[in-house]
């Protein structure tokens, strides 16, 4: 918060200062001053700027920092009044609205682009498979994902006729997962494909647990038709995976890019965006280019196709940690079940002539 402050001020002084709202690097750079604030601001902005803190980035944290006043950290605030079911029961499951916009679209726009942005027009982004159809849920009023609400989406999802359901969110806790569970089964009696981003927080998920997850309480998997996606970047060598990345041998199945992804926000916008929220559904992309040309596949057999076709990496990289950006050195193979990342040419030519 701190922080927050003291970049609102300087950048508000070098606004002021240079009489525009929006000013270039170049711009702060050339400033020459007596005015000991002003030259305070200036070298501190420069220095952020050359850590990696950008503007937008300052932007982000802003609503990020506003939203958590106004909702996280907020005790009068109750988001069940908007979503109007009882929150004593777990049995409902009719309620909600269509506003799937909310307050702020940008994560799951920003997923829905990379899935399913239309092609060759040239026109911000392409899309991994721009004849899917996209059925957004919002899960999330405002706050941590509630695991009712979790598990009536996947369900209704599924009713619905999801193929692929892609789940671009992941949390410490799960108070009620027995819910999310018996809905995840659901799904893969179905035969639906649920993809779920591995988590941003650089850690094993063999020793660490994010929900949801694909275990239940003796450690079994739920389904057979799951995939969980770490974040690699287009930067071959030592820094190849997304140094956020979640990662695990057993836990994890395979990587897709999630670094420095560019796509659509809301308004007719781009941005770059990194995340595994942004390569879980480029592994759903892959899996709709699948399902579209050969549909008489099953989602389990989708997932086995998916897994055969990554493209290996067998170099090491360093390990992913949000604490040191460079720890030790483990090979990429490692981490994950297939060691390697997704790869959309490889999976449709399996796919050609699939035999389990």
């Amino acid at each position: 918060m701190q922080f927050n402050l003291v970049y609102h001020i300087a950048d508000s002084l070098i606004a002021k200062f240079l009489n525009k709202n929006e000013y270039t690097t170049d711009d702060l750079k050339s400033i020459k001053t007596s005015d000991e604030r002003i030259g305070a601001s200036q070298r501190f902005l420069i220095g952020t700027i050359n850590s990696g803190f950008s503007k937008e980035s300052h932007k982000e944290l802003t609503l990020d920092m506003t939203e958590k006043y106004l909702y996280h950290l907020n005790f009068d605030f109750n988001p069940r009044e908007i979503i109007g079911d009882d929150p004593e029961t777990n049995a409902d499951s009719l309620y909600g609205n269509n506003d799937v916009a909310g307050p702020r679209a940008d994560h799951g726009t920003f997923v829905a682009g990379i899935i399913a942005a239309v092609r060759n027009n040239n026109i911000g982004c392409d899309g991994v498979a721009e004849n899917a159809k996209i059925m957004a849920l919002r899960v999330v009023p405002n706050g941590d994902e509630r695991d009712k609400d979790v598990a009536n989406a996947i369900r209704y999802a599924v009713d619905n006729g999801a193929k692929i359901i892609n789940l671009s969110f992941g949390k410490d806790f799960s108070p009620q997962k027995e819910l999310v569970d018996r809905a995840l089964k659901y799904a893969g009696q179905k035969n639906v494909l649920v993809v779920h981003a591995a988590g941003n927080e650089g850690d094993n998920n063999d020793v660490e647990i994010r929900y949801p997850t694909n275990r239940d309480s003796q450690n079994k998997p739920l389904l057979q038709s799951w995939l969980d996606v770490g974040a690699s970047s287009m930067k071959k060598g030592k820094n190849f995976p997304g140094f956020f990345s979640n990662y695990g041998k057993i836990n994890v199945d395979l990587f897709a890019p999630g670094v420095d992804v560019f796509s659509l926000t809301p308004g007719s916008k781009y941005s770059v965006k990194s995340g595994t929220s942004f390569a879980a559904p480029v592994v759903s992309g892959v899996a709709a280019l699948i399902m579209g040309a050969y549909p008489d596949l099953s989602a389990d057999a989708v997932r086995d196709i998916l897994l055969k076709s990554v493209q290996k990496y067998n170099k090491k990289v360093f390990l992913p940690s949000i604490k040191d950006k460079k720890s030790k050195k483990v090979k990429f193979e490692n981490l994950s079940v297939t060691g390697g990342v997704v790869n959309a040419w490889n999976a449709l030519k399996i796919a050609a002539s699939y035999k389990k």
